[in-house]
Order: structure tokens, then sequence, then C-alpha cells
């Protein structure tokens, strides 16, 4: 027989396979990263063994024929199925795949005298994977029965037509498991069987030239004799098995054995199925025709069971670090270079026809519980921020660090730094995400703020700590450096966080100043004391009381720091006049000198002080001079000076604190009527201060009337 051996490679151009689509941003998100890999082709040759199988059909169907016309029986007996052809074909030729040609209609062969082979014999070259000439034979005993059928031979006996039709069947169906069987075989080895793979190619076109009918198919209760038995569907259906199986098998290890399980069981994911889908490039592809797109087909098998393993994982109660893993592997590296669209796998296999890798019910599922676990993450790292200012700053009394001349405290770069992490990697899986953690970290720092507040009052009221009020400082530094930050970092609208750090900030502060009255008071109060005239208590430790919590303010940020300042020293010199103008018991000429220069003294040392310290609210310094002046003067002229002058620089005096000065000079109350009338203006206040109302927010003694 004459045959034409060149190759004849023809590319086929398959519609590509139908993606799952979504208009929801989700199924987007991880669509949109794929890649369209592209693989080289090779051409198959044709293969001798298919060639004469077909032509051994063709002629098996016409002695069937004449057999019929001589006995009325196909029996196979005097017949002997042949691969050997003495004619050419030439008409009636259509390609089945590359390299194996249909064969037409008119073939002549020469008849071969011999054996059919038996039901176990056909059965043996199945095992030996002798496919070829395993079917060969049992087309030819299908031919025969249903010759037989046709001629009404079983009429009588029907139950031998059902053996013989069950045995053709049965016989079927061990090719079918052998095709199975190659198939899913074929990664397993190290290498590729070509000669096998090829064979089962031409076994797939012969099958479906020998059943060209596909619609054909046998209805409930009959036989399948002449039906088509759709191989190349049970070819994809290996392989689909063949891939499940294989992505089922890849190593993973429990999660007490190792915590990043996960992470390592989707690495050896990559791994070996890039490995595989290597070997289907360069080695499973050459072995069919271009129609059986093997690549795509391979790739739409291993993109079914990676997605139904995932979906498996999904359900796991995972944590957050392997949530995130998942996330991140379906949206960034399944389709990146690092799998799917390694440059080593381009051009064959692609992905921009996969549907989504998992389910959008699947996918929201997911990130639902990212969200919920990263919750539960993002409260414990505020919680760890707060334990460790308990324990290494508070506990320790180790003082804040002064950077630019602030108070620094961690505490804003710590949350800042959580929320950035976590706002980044959320977004690199996707921008909805990404906003979703950042609304959640928000919340959970509304109710972290209150709680931080909390702690701090309750160490602080439970002991007397030198670092209470530069940590008062650093605080208030950080949680203005906290609301700034997130609204030109990560552009958020504060207004809430910004009433309850408000909230806090007040909080904070009236316990700063309340520690400070608690150290103030009592020596206030010994104000005009004998012990105080004596001099038994320095004239600096007024000063230096409210040193020990006004020097720290000048680290605090602007204005507050100011403002503060100038509620300190304003309010020294109030609780100072408070007690100098209570009445008392006359003092004598000296005694009242002495009462003088020592608060002239403390006013100096006090103001200088705060001054120094930053206080700019300097017009509080004559207060105490003025009334120092009036209790050490002897000539009334100058009382009378004395008493315009400080009626002049504070004009929300009233006349009732006047009389109480007046009282405590020791003057009689004609003098101090007298005095009362001439020295007593209510004036404008020069400046238009708002700040410079002093004697309005001081009680006059209620003993002193006005004649």
């Amino acid at each position: 027989m004459n045959r034409n051996t060149e190759s004849d490679p023809r590319s086929v151009t398959s519609e590509p396979a139908s993606p799952t689509n979504s208009a929801g941003e989700e199924k987007m998100e991880v669509a949109s990263e794929q890649s369209s890999p592209t693989l080289h082709s090779r051409d198959s040759g044709f293969f001798e063994r298919g060639i004469k199988t077909m032509l051994s059909i063709r002629k098996s169907k016409r002695s069937l024929n004449k057999e019929k016309g001589k006995e009325g029986t196909g029996t196979w007996k005097g017949k002997r199925l042949s691969l050997r052809f003495s004619k050419s074909y030439e008409e009636n030729k259509t390609t089945i795949c590359n390299g194996v040609e249909e064969i037409g209609e008119k073939i002549e062969a020469e008849p071969i005298q011999g054996k059919p082979l038996s039901v176990m014999e056909i059965n043996e070259l199945i095992q030996k994977r002798q496919l070829l000439e395993a079917f060969a034979s049992i087309r030819y005993l299908e031919d025969e029965t249903i010759a037989e059928r046709d001629a009404e031979k079983y009429q009588d006996n029907p139950q031998e037509f059902v053996r013989k039709s069950k045995d053709v069947d049965l016989l079927y169906n061990s090719i079918t498991n052998a095709i199975q069987s190659i198939v899913v075989g074929t990664l397993e080895h190290p290498t590729v069987e070509d000669t096998m793979l090829t064979s089962l190619v031409t076994l797939i076109a012969c099958e479906e030239a020998a059943h060209p009918n596909t619609g054909n198919a046998a209805g409930p209760g009959s036989d399948l004799l002449g039906t088509p038995r759709r191989w190349r569907e049970e070819w994809r259906e290996a392989i689909n098995e063949s891939a499940r199986k294989r992505v089922l098998r890849i190593p993973m290890a429990s999660k007490e054995e190792e915590s990043s399980w996960l992470d390592l069981h989707l690495g050896f994911l990559q791994k070996h199925l890039s490995e595989d889908l290597l070997k289907i490039k360069l080695s499973v592809k050459k072995c069919y025709p271009e129609e059986y797109q093997v690549c795509d087909t391979y790739v739409e098998a291993f993109h079914k069971a990676i997605a139904s393993h995932l979906q498996d994982l999904s359900q796991r109660p995972l944590e957050f670090n392997e949530l995130y893993t998942l996330l991140d592997w379906v949206a960034n590296t399944y389709r990146s270079e690092l799998f799917l669209g390694h440059p080593d796998l381009k051009p064959e296999v692609k992905t921009e026809n996969l549907s989504l890798l998992l389910t959008p019910a699947d996918w929201d599922k997911l990130k639902n519980d990212y969200i919920a676990s990263a919750k539960g993450k993002i409260k414990s790292y505020f919680g760890n921020i707060l334990r460790l200012e308990v324990t290494e700053k508070w506990e320790k009394e180790v003082h804040p660090e002064v950077k630019e001349n602030l108070y620094h405290s961690s505490v804003s770069f710590d949350i800042q730094t959580i929320i950035g992490e976590h706002m980044k990697i959320s977004g690199a899986i996707s921008r909805s995400l990404e906003m979703k953690i950042l609304e959640l970290c928000l919340a959970e720092l509304h109710e972290f703020i209150p709680r931080f507040g909390e702690e701090f009052v309750a160490w602080s009221t439970a002991r007397d700590s030198p670092i209470f009020a530069p940590y008062f400082v650093a605080y208030v530094n950080s949680f203005h450096d906290l609301a700034s930050g997130l609204e030109t970092v990560f552009k958020v609208n504060t207004e809430e966080l910004q009433k309850i750090l408000a909230a806090l900030t007040r909080n904070f502060t009236n316990i700063f100043l309340n520690k400070l009255r608690t150290k103030a008071q009592p020596l206030l109060k010994k104000i005009l004391t004998k012990d105080w005239i004596l001099a038994t208590e320095r004239p600096d430790s007024l000063a230096l009381a409210v040193s020990q919590f006004s020097k720290y303010l000048q680290h605090m940020r602007e204005p507050m720091g100011q403002e503060l300042l100038r509620d300190i020293h304003k309010y020294v010199v109030r609780e100072y006049i408070v007690q100098v103008i209570k009445p008392r018991r006359k003092m004598n000429a000296e005694t009242q000198q002495q009462v003088s220069e020592k608060m002239n003294q403390e006013a100096r040392i006090l103001n200088n002080t705060l001054i120094d310290q930053g206080s700019d609210s300097d017009w509080l310094l004559p207060a105490i001079h003025h009334i120092a002046n009036i209790i050490g003067e002897r000539k009334k002229d100058r009382i009378k000076e004395y008493i315009k002058e400080l009626c002049q620089d504070y004009p929300d005096i009233r006349k009732e604190h006047v009389l109480a000065v007046l009282a405590l000079r020791g003057l009689g109350r004609a003098r101090r009527a007298a005095i009362f009338r001439q020295g007593y203006r209510v004036l404008e206040s020069p400046d238009g201060r708002e700040d410079s109302t002093l004697f309005a927010e001081i009680d006059a003694p209620v003993s002193i009337s006005c004649f």
C-alpha cells in the first residue's frame, strides 16, 4: 500500500471557554490580575497503526456483508481480522487530526483467512495497552452482532444477542478505562510516553470515524451497539480527574506541625503544578493535534481543581494571617508570573479566559472572615500599645523623650503604623477591602482612646508620680499628631475623633490642674500666717511647687501649652490675692512692712519663673506688687496713688476688693471710705484684652463693708 507520509500541520483555532462574567467589583479584582501566556507548537506525524486500523474497520464491514450473503450469519469462523491492505486510497479524504486522515468510503482490501480473536484475547490486548488492535477486533465483533441482529438471527435466542452486546459494551468500557488510566498517568511518570499518547489520539480518531453519528445516543433500555463512545469527552474528563488528584496530593502540613502551613502548601502548589504545566507544554502537547487544545484543556482542568480545593480551604476556621495568605494568593499570585503567568509557560498557558478562581459568594465570605479576624487583631494591637505604656513607662517611671523641644510619645506613631500596614496589605487585595479595614481601624480607635484615658487617669490617681506631668504633655502632643496624621496621610474625616480627643484632653488637663492645686494650696494657705511672716518658709517655695507642673508645659505643642501656662499663671496670682485679702487681725507697722517686702519678693520670683517658662501673662505682675505697696506704705497720699494704679491696671476690680486691701493695711472705716472715694475709678480695659480679668473671679470678703 502506498501512503504519502508528509506531515500536514494545521492550525485549529478554538473558541475560548466562556468565563464567569460579573459586573461586581470583587469578581473583577481577581480576574484583572491574570495574564495571557503562549506556547510553542510541534507537529505530529502520521500514525501507521491508526491508518491500518481504519482500513481494517472498512475491510471488516465488507467481509461481514459478504459472509451474510453466503451463510446468513455474521460469525467470525473462517475469518481473521487483518491490518494489512493492498490498495491505496485517494477519494473522500478529510482530516481527523493533525497527521491522521479519515479513510473515504471506497477502500478495497483483501480478506485474509484466519481465526478471529475471542473476548478474552481482546481483553488481554487491552490489558497490554494494545488498544488499536483491540479496538479493531471489538469493532468487527460489533459489526457482526449488528448484522446478525438485523438478519433476525437472534429472534429465537435473544439471550445470545444480549450476551454478545454486553461483551461488546464491556470491551469498549475496558478501553474507556484504559484511556482514563493512560491520561491520568501521563503526568505521574518522569517522562512522557509519546508512543502511547499518539496511539491514544489515533484510537480516538478511529472510534469517531467508526461511529460518526454523534447524535445517535442510546435511549433507555436499548443496547449501545453502534453508538458513539465519546472517548474524546472521556479523555477530557480523565484530564480533569488527573488535575484533581494532583492538586489533592500537594503536601499540606497540619497547623500543629507548622504555623505557616497554608503559605507552605500554596508554595508547593505553585511549584508542582508549574512543573506539570511546563511538562505539558514541552512534552505532552506535541503528542496531540492542535484541535485538542491540550494546554487549554489542562489549564482549565487545573483551574477547576484548584478552585474546588481553595473553596474547601476557605471553609476551614482560618486565622487572620491564613485568611490574608489565601486572599493574597488568589488576587496577586495565581495569575502572576509566579504561577500561571510565568514566562516559561508562555504563550501556551493562557489565563484570560479562565473564570473567577473563587465564586463571588466564596470571595465575599473570605473577605468578611478576614475583616472579622482583623477586628480582633487590631484591638489586640491597640491593647499591646497600652500594655507597653503601663509596664515599660509608667510603672518604671521612664521619662518621655524630647524631640524638637516637644515631649514625644510613640502612641501616635504606633497607631498610624498599625493602620497604615493593614491598609497597605488590604489594598493589595482590593480598594474596597482597604477602605473597609480603614473604617474598622477608626472604629477600634474610637473605642481605644477612651480606654487609654481611663487607664492613665486610674494610674495617675493611684500614685503621685513625678512623670505624670511629662506624660500628660506627651500624650496631648501625640493626640494632636494622631488627628493631624489621619487627616493628611489617610485622608480621614476626624470630626468624631476630634471630639473624643478633646474630651480626653480636658480630662487630662483637669487632673493636671488638680494635682497642681494640691501642691500649691498648702503653700497659698500659709500666706500672711505667723510662720509665713517669720520667714520659716522659703520665698521661692510656692514658685517651686508650681514649677513642678508648669515647667513641662514649655514642651507642649502650641497653642495649648501657652494657653495652659497662662491659666496656671493667672490661677496662682488670683489665689495669692484671695489669701491676702481675707479678713485678718490688724498688723503693726513693722509687720506690715515685712509682709509688703515678702509679698513683693514672692511675686517677683513667681512671675519670673513663669515668664521664663514661656508665659506671656506679664500683665499679672503688678497685681501683687500694688497690694504689697499699699500694705507697706505709710503715707496716705501714696496709698491713694497705689489704689488708682491698681484700678487702672485691673479695671474689673470692685470696691469690695479695694476696701479689703485697705482693711489689710489697717486703716479705719472712715479713712478707708475717704481713700476709696478719691482713688477708686471704674475704667475700661486699656488694652481690650479678654483675659485681663483678674478680680472679677475673686470673691470679696463678706465681712468688709463699704463704710
